[in-house]
């Protein structure tokens, strides 16, 4: 029986499986042509070979086997057993696999995985993985809402954890695009620990997951949106201040990137970044603006499994339960893929192990899926170089070298094309030079051009709640921090007009911890932020 996965069967040894499906209770109770084990390695290969049908993947797995003259060779199962087998094992099996496969990968001397003690790891999520358009994944996953009426496909939405250096797999959660990113991101919240540093889009920048975060003990360098107008509390030396978000202090950076590109091209664009690395002089703003880009590396990741690994087919599965035994499949694919990497760069030292090649260890273990000898000879796969490893340090890409281009949605064959608002070039250009400039924290008294528009808006009753009445109010009453004051005497010290709204304000900024209520309808200063003002 092809119980075995090339190369790949090094990182996923047959008695590792055993243990998972015996833990699982889904091993045979008597003596079957297709046994368990052969359908946790038929799911894997199915991920390698994504674009062939059932009975060409098990001719893959069973064409390299010796057979012996006087043994009588494998049967040919049929399509309907190997379905019958997928259905008997499950997807827990394959999930619980994963689990123990998934987590760092990297040694601590190995480049690019680190920044000062902590190990850099990013959250982000992929919708774009397509699933076949049926009754049952539709009543799971429901249909995509697209720009001109409902998308071809079900979406499935992935979330992972991702170690930055590598790109390897510390968790994975997936379900329907319409849950947020950040409901699949705290799951994963337990992988997190006080020795690394969490690296995140603004798509990750609410004030409640930012505190759950934190509350594992980990730092973070994460973007958060221009729209936010955060309250100005202390401006440092480099010209970055503190702030509160929530219950939470940061440090925000505000910074213009310059890029000049071989063509002679500028772009410019604007990141606004909230740490809780609060001390300028250990961390630098530019080298936490430069430590963002580091984040990119998750998106390495997902087009390695998405257009790589997967090649951009729809998955083959007609029901959740088959959809998610196929993604834990493909998931373990990627990080045994990705632990074959990192095994081959780190016997290098000093070797970046972005000059590994994921196409180049895939297609080295498809060959040796199909070149695989039987299974019995167990010392090929235990020597300290595998056939993958070897490929990849004889397949070394070059220095990673700066590049930008326009971030769109590729669809070449559709009738409406539409130009990016991006001032990025539609194609790559190389960066010559970058250059990183930091911004000056703004003014805590906006403009009387300004004031007189938020008083229009007032008049209107469209004002909103933003953020500069609390750096007005914030310095006012840190003025005089034991002074008690209402709301009506702050209105008119500041010449807002909106009492009821102000009023409102004042109550939601003492339920965040910056002003502290003392009576009905009085505040002061927070304690916590009387020695900061």
């Amino acid at each position: 029986m092809p119980g075995h996965l090339g190369d790949l069967t090094r990182y996923l040894p047959v008695e590792l499986v055993d243990a998972v499906l015996e833990e699982y209770r889904v091993t045979e109770r008597r003596r079957r042509l297709l046994p368990s084990r052969v359908g946790v390695y038929f799911v894997l290969a199915l991920s390698l070979f994504s674009w062939l049908g059932y009975h060409r993947v098990w001719d893959k797995l069973t064409v390299g086997l010796v057979v012996r003259p006087t043994v009588r060779p494998t049967v040919r199962p049929s399509e309907k057993a190997l379905r019958c087998l997928r259905r008997r094992l499950g997807a827990a099996p394959l999930k619980a696999l994963f689990e123990v496969v998934a987590g760092p990968l990297a040694q601590p001397s190995t480049p690019g995985v680190r920044y000062r003690r902590w190990r850099t790891v990013a959250f982000d999520g992929c919708s774009a993985i397509k699933v076949p358009d049926c009754e049952r994944n539709r009543a799971w996953l429901g249909k995509v809402q697209a720009r001109l009426g409902w998308a071809g496909y079900p979406m499935l939405r992935l979330m992972t954890l991702c170690e930055t250096g590598t790109r390897g797999l510390l968790g994975a959660e997936f379900g329907p695009t319409s849950e947020y990113e950040t409901k699949y991101a705290r799951r994963l919240l337990p992988l997190v620990n006080a020795g690394m540093l969490v690296l995140a889009d603004r798509g990750f920048d609410a004030d409640d997951f930012l505190a759950d975060v934190a509350a594992t003990g980990a730092q973070m360098v994460i973007r958060v949106t221009a729209r936010r107008r955060p309250a100005i509390l202390a401006v440092l030396p480099d010209g970055s201040y503190l702030t509160r978000l929530g219950k939470l202090k940061l440090r925000v950076i505000d910074a213009t990137i310059t890029m000049t590109t071989d063509t002679g091209e500028e772009i410019c664009e604007q990141y606004r970044i909230a740490t809780t690395l609060l001390d300028p002089q250990r961390d630098p703003a530019e080298v936490l603006v430069q430590l963002y880009h580091e984040r990119w590396e998750v998106e390495s990741a997902y087009y390695a499994l998405r257009h790589t690994l997967q090649d951009g087919f729809v998955l083959r599965s007609q029901d959740r339960p088959g959809l998610e035994q196929e993604i834990w499949g493909q998931l373990i694919v990627y990080q045994l893929l990705r632990t074959a990497m990192v095994d081959a760069v780190e016997s290098r030292p000093g070797l970046d192990p972005d000059r590994a090649s994921f196409t180049v260890a895939l297609e080295s273990a498809r060959d040796h899926v199909v070149l695989a000898h039987t299974h019995a000879s167990r010392a090929r796969y235990e020597e300290l170089d595998g056939p993958i490893a070897s490929a990849v340090l004889n397949g070394l890409l070059p220095r990673r070298r700066l590049r930008t281009s326009v971030r769109s949605v590729k669809a070449g064959r559709t009738r409406y094309p539409t130009q990016p608002a991006a001032t990025r070039p539609r194609q790559s250009r190389t960066i010559n030079r970058l250059t990183v400039a930091l911004r000056p924290a703004p003014t805590t008294a906006p403009p009387a051009s300004d004031r007189q528009a938020d008083q229009r808006k007032a008049a209107t009753g469209i004002r909103a709640m933003g953020a500069g009445n609390r750096n007005r109010v914030f310095h006012l009453m840190a003025a005089n921090p034991e002074r008690a004051w209402r709301p009506r005497e702050v209105a008119i010290a500041l010449d807002i007009h909106n009492l009821a709204s102000f009023a409102t304000q004042m109550t939601q900024w003492a339920a965040e911890g910056i002003l502290k209520k003392i009576a009905y309808g009085t505040y002061t200063l927070a304690d916590s932020w009387k020695q900061t003002s």
